[in-house]
């Protein structure tokens, strides 16, 4: 039986490391996060954009070290454009969804409504865990 896939949203690896979500959700992204996390190269890109002080920087940086970053691919921008001609969505928001699919993975997000009808995408919300 193969191993379930998560990527992770910027919302929800700022919240984790903030330690903003409920207890099941902490244990549900240590456990995730244990397993070596995903992420896109957009949320790489947004998680390190945050102004913010030297030290939650290093926790950031140290953080993508730690990840799997999964770069914008042919295959992750060719899902991209279908989805932003199918659906309201930022660019963004598109990428990350292109690549949780492009990946066959479960997105984690704290904005479950900004991918709720994008068909054949899974999402779990850390914070209703």
């Amino acid at each position: 039986m193969e191993q379930q896939r998560y990527l992770i949203d910027t919302n929800a690896i700022i919240d984790y490391l903030g330690n903003k979500i409920t207890a099941n959700g902490m244990q549900f992204m240590n456990t995730v996060i244990n397993a070596v996390p995903n992420i896109s190269v957009i949320t790489k890109i947004e998680v390190l954009g945050f102004n913010t002080t030297i030290e939650e920087y290093q926790l950031l940086t140290d953080f993508m070290d730690d990840a799997n970053v999964i770069e914008l691919s042919k295959e992750v921008a060719d899902i991209c454009i279908d989805l932003r001609k199918k659906y309201k969505i930022k660019l963004p928001d598109a990428i990350i969804a292109a690549t949780a699919l492009a990946a066959n993975s479960t997105l984690i997000t704290r904005n479950s409504s900004d991918f709720k009808n994008i068909i054949g995408l899974s999402v779990i919300n850390p914070h209703t865990l």
